[in-house]
C-alpha cells in the first residue's frame, strides 16, 4: 500500500510484494522528482520452484496495430503479423539485461483479464496447434512487460496500473531465464526465451497473448544438443530474424533459422575460436568459443557492427560481429563482470560486476576512461538514458552528455552524469620527478597510444583513470536489484525477485493525470529510437 501522506510505503502482510517503511516513494534529481506510479509482479499461488530460483529479468515489448483483414493469410505452420518491437540490442543498451526502449503509458493496452490463463509446456518440444482456442476479440495492441520468476513466464500489460500479469506460461521441465524481442524477427516469431537446460524457444507473443490454451503454442525449439545454461539472447540489429545466445560454457552460438549443427570440441578452453558447421545451411551457422567459465550478458551496438560479451572471467570483450574477430576488451578490478550496456552512438560501454563498480569503456581509446564508485554490492544492471536531454541545451553543443543509471544487490538505484571533457584525469606523476598535476579537457590525449586489435588488457590503476560519483543514489527495492530500464516517461526497475517499479519522471505523472488519452507509444518522434539504421559506431578498426 501506498502512504502519498508522507511519500512512504507501508508494510502490508498480505501483499506478495511487502515493502519495508523505509522506502520512499520518490527520489531528486536537479531535473524534479521521480515518483513511484504503480508496481508489477505475479500471483504467487503460480510459481514452482522444482528447479530451483532464478534471477528476473525484465525485456520490454511494443506490438503495432494488428495487421489488416485483407493480409494474406499465412499457412499454419508460420506466423504473418507484423509485430512492432523495441529492438533487443537497444534493450541491451538500455538495461541489461535486457532493457530495451520502450514509449508511452497512454490508457491501458486493451487486454483482458480472460487471457490470463496459466500455460504449461515441456522443456521440450513444445507443440504448435492450429485448433488452440484464441481470444478475437484481443488485437494484442500496446507495451507489455515480459519477466520470468521461477518457472514461469509472465506478461504484464504496462499501460495498466492492475499489479497482476495478463498472462502466464509455464516451463515443466526447466526454468527461463533471460529472453529479447525484435519486430523484425522471421515469421513473426518475435519473442525468444532461454532456459537454464539450454533450450531456446520462438514464439510470437501475440499469438501467446490471443492464446486462452495451455501450452505454449507455435514455439520453434532451438539447442536441443546444447546442455549448459542459456545466460543471454539477443537479436542481431537488422539481422533479418538471426539472433545469438549467450552460454554457461563460455559459448556464444549465431542462429539463422530452424535446425541443429554440430562442431568440433574445442582444443583450447582458453583461447577465443570461432567454428563453423560443415554445411552452409546449418544451424547454429556459427559456434564461438568466448572465455573460460560463464558468459554472463551481450549486448549488440545499435547498428549491430559491434557484439560485445562479459562474463564470469571478469573481461569485457568486443568484437566485430561480421569480421567474426575480437577489436577490444578490458579486465575489472576484481571478480566478475555481469553486465554490459552500449551507447546510442556507440561511443562507449558499460559494465558493472562484483567489484561494485561502474566502467566506462571508450571504443575512440580502447581502454577504460572513468569508473563510478557508490554501490555497496555488486553491481547487476547499468542502461544508458537516451531519453534524458542535458538541461538547457539546444542539441547543438560541442561535448555531449550522458546520464546513465545503475542498480545493484544492494537494492539501489544510482544515477550518473558523464561529459568527458569536464571529467578531471586523476594526480599523475610528471617525467624526472615533476610536481604532480591535474588535466582536464580531451580524454584521450592522456593515454598511450591505441592497443593492437584483439588485445585484452589488464584492470587499469584506479589513480590512472577518472572517478566518478553518482547524481542519485536511491534505495528503491527491498530485495536486490537484477536490471533497470529507460522509457521516455519513467524507469523501470526490478528485483530479482520479480517485482517491478515503475518510476515517472518529473512532470509526467502529472500530464497524465490531466490527460490520460495522450498515446506517445506511436509518435513520430520516437520512431527513429526505433531503428537501428539512424546512428552508427564511431569507431572503425
Amino acid at each position: 500500500m501506498i502512504n502519498t501522506a508522507n511519500g512512504m510505503i507501508s508494510q502490508s502482510s498480505s501483499s506478495a510484494n511487502a515493502q519495508s517503511p523505509g522506502l520512499k516513494t520518490y527520489f531528486k534529481t536537479p531535473e524534479g522528482r521521480y515518483k513511484l506510479h504503480y508496481e508489477k509482479t505475479y500471483p504467487s499461488g503460480l510459481l514452482h520452484y522444482a528447479h530451483g530460483k532464478t534471477v528476473t529479468q525484465a525485456t520490454l515489448a511494443h506490438l503495432k496495430e494488428k495487421p489488416a483483414p485483407s493480409t494474406p493469410t499465412a499457412p499454419p505452420s508460420s506466423f504473418s503479423a507484423s509485430s512492432g518491437v523495441v529492438r533487443s540490442a537497444a534493450a541491451k543498451l538500455l538495461g541489461t539485461g535486457n532493457g530495451s526502449r520502450t514509449l508511452g503509458f497512454g490508457g491501458g493496452n486493451g487486454g483482458s483479464k480472460s487471457i490470463s490463463g496459466s500455460s504449461r509446456i515441456g522443456s521440450l518440444g513444445a507443440s504448435s496447434s492450429s485448433t488452440s482456442m484464441t481470444n478475437t476479440n484481443f488485437d494484442g495492441k500496446g507495451t507489455y512487460i515480459i519477466f520470468n520468476v521461477g518457472d514461469a513466464i509472465f506478461i504484464s500489460d504496462l499501460n495498466s496500473q492492475d499489479k497482476d500479469p495478463i498472462k502466464s506460461i509455464h516451463f515443466s521441465n526447466s526454468n527461463p531465464v533471460c529472453h529479447a524481442f525484435d519486430q523484425d524477427a522471421k515469421d513473426g516469431h518475435d519473442l525468444l526465451i532461454g532456459l537454464n537446460s539450454g533450450d531456446v524457444y520462438s514464439v510470437s507473443l501475440r499469438q501467446q497473448l490471443q492464446d486462452v490454451g495451455k501450452k505454449l503454442v507455435g514455439a520453434h525449439h532451438y539447442n536441443k544438443d546444447v546442455r549448459f545454461r542459456c545466460t543471454s539472447v539477443t537479436w542481431v540489429p537488422g539481422g533479418d530474424g538471426a539472433f545469438v545466445v549467450g552460454h554457461a560454457d563460455g559459448n556464444l552460438y549465431s542462429k539463422d533459422g530452424a535446425g541443429d549443427s554440430s562442431f568440433p570440441v574445442i582444443k583450447d578452453q582458453t583461447q577465443f575460436s570461432v567454428a563453423h558447421p560443415r554445411y552452409s545451411k546449418s544451424n547454429p551457422i556459427a559456434r564461438w568459443h568466448i572465455c573460460q567459465g560463464s558468459i554472463n550478458s551481450i549486448a549488440f551496438s545499435t547498428d549491430g557492427a559491434y557484439l560485445a560479451t562479459v562474463g564470469r572471467d571478469g573481461y569485457l570483450r568486443v568484437f566485430d560481429y561480421s569480421k567474426e574477430q575480437l577489436i577490444c576488451g578490458g579486465k575489472s578490478y576484481y571478480g566478475a563482470l555481469l553486465c554490459c550496456a552500449w551507447s546510442m552512438d556507440g561511443k562507449y560501454i558499460l559494465t558493472g560486476g562484483e567489484d561494485d563498480l561502474v566502467q566506462v569503456w571508450s571504443m575512440e581509446d580502447r581502454k577504460v576512461v572513468a569508473w563510478g564508485e557508490g554501490h555497496n554490492s555488486w553491481v547487476s544492471g547499468v542502461a544508458f538514458d537516451s531519453y534524458w536531454s542535458q538541461p538547457n541545451s539546444d542539441g547543438t553543443a560541442e561535448t555531449v552528455m550522458y546520464r546513465f543509471g545503475s542498480v545493484g544487490q544492494d537494492t539501489r538505484l544510482l544515477l550518473w552524469d558523464l561529459e568527458m571533457d569536464e571529467i578531471v584525469v586523476p594526480l599523475r606523476r610528471g617525467p624526472l620527478g615533476g610536481s604532480p598535476t591535474f588535466s582536464t579537457g580531451s580524454q584521450s590525449a592522456h593515454w598511450d597510444n591505441v592497443c593492437p586489435v584483439g588485445t585484452l588488457q589488464p584492470a587499469p590503476s584506479m589513480r590512472d583513470v577518472p572517478k566518478l560519483s553518482p547524481l542519485v543514489a536511491h534505495r528503491v527495492h527491498t530485495e536486490p536489484l537484477s536490471g533497470l530500464i529507460f522509457t521516455q516517461e519513467s524507469v523501470l526497475t526490478v528485483c530479482r525477485e520479480g517485482h517491478i517499479k515503475i518510476w515517472m519522471r518529473p512532470g509526467v505523472a502529472e500530464s497524465q493525470s490531466s490527460s490520460s488519452e495522450t498515446v506517445l507509444s506511436t509518435s513520430s518522434k520516437d520512431k527513429p529510437l526505433l531503428s537501428s539504421k539512424v546512428v552508427t559506431s564511431s569507431y572503425r578498426q
